[in-house]
């Protein structure tokens, strides 16, 4: 009874302690909460609007799924021309994407996949690089100082791997040539505990961290990758990057680029980055991690859409996406993926354009602020 009663109070501490990460009184960090995305993305959807000098007739929706009717004939996003995948070479490595493997030169690699189109600040204190044709063929690669490949991601079929795994497997699949997930990270004198909630497994494979991702509403068929040498990953000091200027232009760069990569896949027309929009998405981003709130409805009462307008954004039907205290683009893009509603957000055909906001509080989580729209 004695041990029943002090596993209660430990479990008690360990809730409340949920929100103080840098705690050094505790060696134990929970990050349960960033597995159920619905606790830390939200998302919302307005349309269609009719504007004039003096008023905006609107019909607002709060989706939670479902559909969204509106005035728009045909999207302003483009549909790009298709492009044809590469053959995947039978690898003698643990994983390969695009036929590029870890270790490989900067050379060697860029033989297979071009030349990249955008460099992004990561968690790593590295760049992602950003290779693709119009998104399709999409990958991200990381060179140490020596100029080769210590970190690789996709979300295509781009993936050969000597355990067989494809973006057809299962997670189950996953688990049985791979093993058991990490249940933990260490970063210094603090191990943060994962809990995933089956929407993503960490592996540890000899010197190679793997992160598999799954589409819960797939079949939890794999839906990315992301793979990082050893010393990259352990080199790591915190689960947060040191937030500057570099790290949230990247981590706002690589949402849109991950959301254009998940259309393209589904035959949707791309979104365009709009700048002003990404303007208005940063101050709510910046409004929430200042105040410590989050929600679409600011501490002045003000909708997204309320706030577009203010900065003379015009649009016939727009939406919102929320996400906080995912550790990187990738992980809010994907948790925002299995969330159903902010799926269709993503997927929408009717959106042509999207800016997106990010900013820090003050343990260093990002929020994350999405705009879609269409004029």
């Amino acid at each position: 009874m004695r041990k029943l009663f002090w596993l209660l109070i430990l479990l008690v501490l360990v809730f409340m302690a949920r929100p103080i990460w840098e705690d050094k009184a505790s060696e134990y960090v929970d990050l349960g909460f960033l597995a159920p995305i619905d606790r830390a993305v939200d998302q919302v959807t307005e349309g269609p609007a009719i504007e004039n000098a003096l008023t905006q007739a609107k019909q607002f929706t709060l989706q939670v799924g479902g559909q969204l009717k509106s005035f728009v004939a045909s999207s302003s996003a483009e549909m790009p021309v298709a492009v044809s995948k590469p053959a995947l070479d039978e690898t003698q490595s643990l994983f390969a994407v695009h036929n590029v493997t870890l270790g490989m030169t900067k050379e060697e690699a860029q033989a297979k996949v071009g030349l990249p189109l955008r460099l992004m600040r990561n968690e790593y204190g590295t760049d992602w690089h950003s290779y693709h044709q119009d998104y399709q063929n999409y990958v991200l690669l990381s060179y140490d100082q020596e100029g080769k490949v210590n970190g690789m991601f996709t979300n295509q079929a781009l993936i050969s791997s000597t355990k067989g795994i494809t973006m057809q497997s299962k997670r189950a699949e996953v688990r049985s040539a791979l093993g058991i997930p990490l249940k933990s990270l260490q970063k210094g004198n603090v191990q943060y505990i994962l809990d995933t909630r089956e929407e993503y497994d960490v592996f540890k494979i000899d010197s190679i961290y793997i992160t598999v991702f799954y589409d819960l509403h797939e079949e939890n068929t794999v839906t990315a990758i992301q793979v990082i040498d050893g010393g990259l990953e352990e080199n790591r000091p915190e689960i947060y990057a040191e937030p500057n200027d570099e790290v949230r232009e990247g981590y706002e760069y690589l949402l849109f680029e991950l959301t254009n990569s998940a259309r393209i896949q589904r035959e949707l027309p791309l979104l365009k980055w709009d700048e002003a929009t990404k303007e208005t998405a940063r101050k709510h981003s910046e409004d929430m991690a200042d105040n410590k709130y989050f929600s679409h409805t600011n501490l002045e009462g003000k909708s997204p859409f309320d706030r577009m307008g203010d900065d003379g954004i015009t649009f016939f039907v727009a939406g919102e996406n929320l996400a906080y205290g995912q550790y990187s683009s990738i992980f809010a893009h994907e948790g925002l993926m299995n969330s159903l509603g902010h799926r269709e957000n993503i997927v929408k055909r009717d959106f042509g354009y999207l800016g997106v906001g990010a900013a820090f509080n003050s343990d260093n989580q990002p929020y994350f602020t999405a705009n879609f729209f269409n004029r």
